[in-house]
């Protein structure tokens, strides 16, 4: 297997907005992003992946932008983005930029143009249809409820958006578009970025008849057949790779919701000159795909269901195309909420035993910001205090339409709403988190107090440490990076555990996935191995074990 500096980095990701705010306006920005490096340094990580940050009028913070050479005025400047570079540079961390190219802002200067006459120079970058029957050209429902197609009075016709009515999608049959797409990419690697994670890069191929999707549940058809993994997306990720990515030693990864492990190999194969890696979310997605209302749901995962996806991905990309391992984004529950448990009875075990069992896997990991700190969900129980489009759209159309009860739907956004992961950093226990000294966009979770950096850079136990510890483990041993992934227990309803493999070295991991005792045989080949790392500061390594909720540790040989 080739050796890659992004295969052996782990990513930390910033959400902008709430991840330190410098100047009092409630706000996250640039500088709070520069006050803080020696924080992330600290923790282990090499590279940031931080979410949008260009010029936007913020109708989905920031992935609807309208100027992709500009900084959003509320994060700073140009300068100070490049002393960002420059400061990051300095402590050997890398920094990702992230690229939308689905869509712009309906407020970026091509769509203004756009929307002018039907024959405008800039009309065809855009997807424009006809009424068909006086309504809307096809049943596509946008991500964010509603229709996909929004009506213009100027030129009485469509435009389509996938997502809010304010992120018209770009059309990239045309050329020009890709060409001023590439150009701009080029823009920023010229700068010193040293990257690009591409959101929903998958949909930007479209297929060209536009036919009805299948409706289920709701009241509009799935696009999803048509628009992702369209009928070109490979050929324009291929163009892309020929005139931007390959002149430059950088990092991508793609979003690409639904993949298959086939699409993923093609996307992020060794040799397959398009991406280094994608996000699949199978495991995230599990539930929705068996829930009336996709994500809307209060069931909780199947952890077997969890493992076995899990288990797949490693398996079937093992030395054909690299994993990216994450358990929660700026898109997702905190994933110690969802996948472990935040009771705080066991909210620091499971933490550092879901760290261990994603860590110690084959790919490149992912940080999500608070989650080195085992931050949970917000629990809003108001719908005045979320923020999040998808969250209020939906709201207002399943309750509307009688589709759910009002309190069920509360319940399900206190669950699944995006905006649990986009509460302030908790970076102290004064007041607002030490996120900002004046009012925060969103509020900040009440439980700050118990939870927040400052207490967890103190404590030789905390959940911070045990991360700085993983991302060590994963820096002095290869086997971490490149060991081939064997697992057992397959078919266990707790335990979730693995060997890796490289020439005489051997790993093995062990996690609990449960708030119950679990029995389980050390292999033979571990008898006096040495534990490289464990949440329970277990003793004994030998035969037949009990592990403790959410134990978790790795042993090496």
């Amino acid at each position: 297997m080739k050796k890659n500096w992004w295969k052996e980095s782990v990513v930390y990701q910033i959400y902008p907005k709430s991840f330190n705010d410098s100047n009092g306006d409630g706000i996250g920005d640039i500088n709070g992003i520069i006050e803080k490096l020696d924080y992330l340094k600290e923790l282990g990580v090499n590279v940031l992946w931080i979410s949008p940050m260009l010029e936007s009028p913020q109708d989905d913070n920031g992935y609807d932008i309208s100027d992709y050479r500009r900084i959003y005025k509320d994060y700073g400047t140009m300068d100070d983005y490049e002393k960002l570079l420059e400061e990051a540079h300095r402590r050997e961390i890398k920094v990702l930029m992230d690229l939308v190219v689905n869509h712009t802002s309906d407020e970026h200067q091509w769509f203004l143009e756009s929307k002018k006459s039907k024959d405008n120079p800039y009309r065809d970058y855009y997807i424009w249809k006809n009424p068909v029957n006086g309504k809307e050209p096809n049943n596509w429902g946008g991500c964010f409820g509603g229709s996909a197609w929004e009506y213009d009075d100027e030129t009485q016709m469509y435009y389509l958006h996938l997502f809010s009515k304010k992120q018209p999608d770009l059309n990239w049959e045309n050329e020009k578009v890709r060409q001023e797409v590439y150009d701009m990419m080029k823009f920023w690697c010229d700068k010193g970025i040293d990257g690009f994670r591409m959101d929903v890069i998958s949909m930007i191929s479209k297929d060209q008849s536009f036919p009805d999707g299948k409706v289920g549940s709701g009241l509009y058809g799935d696009f999803g057949p048509y628009c992702v993994h369209g009928p070109r997306v490979h050929e324009f990720l291929k163009e892309m790779n020929r005139e931007v990515l390959s002149k430059y030693d950088i990092m991508t990864v793609g979003e690409t919701s639904g993949v298959t492990i086939e699409e993923a190999q093609k996307y992020a194969g060794e040799n397959s000159g398009e991406l280094n890696m994608v996000f699949q979310f199978e495991h995230v997605e599990d539930a929705s795909q068996h829930a009336e209302f996709g994500k809307w749901t209060t069931a909780r995962y199947d952890f077997k269901a969890f493992k076995k996806i899990m288990i797949k991905w490693q398996e079937q990309l093992q030395g054909k195309a690299w994993n990216s391992l994450f358990l929660g984004n700026h898109d997702q529950p905190r994933s110690v909420s969802r996948f472990g448990n935040d009771n705080p009875a066991y909210r620091e075990a499971s933490a550092k035993m879901l760290a261990t069992c994603l860590h110690m896997m084959q790919g490149t990991p992912y940080v999500y910001q608070g989650e080195e700190l085992g931050m949970t969900n917000v629990y809003f129980d108001k719908l005045e205090d979320y923020r999040d489009i998808e969250s209020i759209q939906y709201y207002t159309e399943l309750t509307d339409s009688g589709l759910m009860n009002p309190d069920y739907m509360m319940k399900c956004l206190m669950l699944r709403s995006r905006d649990n992961a986009r509460t302030p950093m908790q970076w102290n226990d004064s007041e607002q988190a030490g996120f900002t000294k004046g009012q925060p966009w969103i509020k900040v979770n009440p439980n700050y107090k118990e939870i927040n950096a400052k207490s967890q850079l103190a404590d030789p136990d905390s959940i911070f440490h045990y991360y700085q510890k993983l991302i060590r483990i994963r820096k002095e041993k290869d086997i971490v990076v490149y060991g081939e992934f064997e697992p057992l227990y397959r078919e266990d309803d707790q335990i979730f555990a693995y060997i890796r493999r490289l020439g005489e070295e051997r790993l093995l991991t062990v996690c609990n996935f449960s708030e119950h005792p679990a029995e389980m045989e050390i292999p033979e080949e571990f008898t006096k191995a040495r534990c490289l790392i464990s949440n329970l500061e277990r003793k004994s390594f030998e035969g037949k074990i009990v592990l403790k909720p959410y134990e978790a540790f790795v042993l090496y040989k």
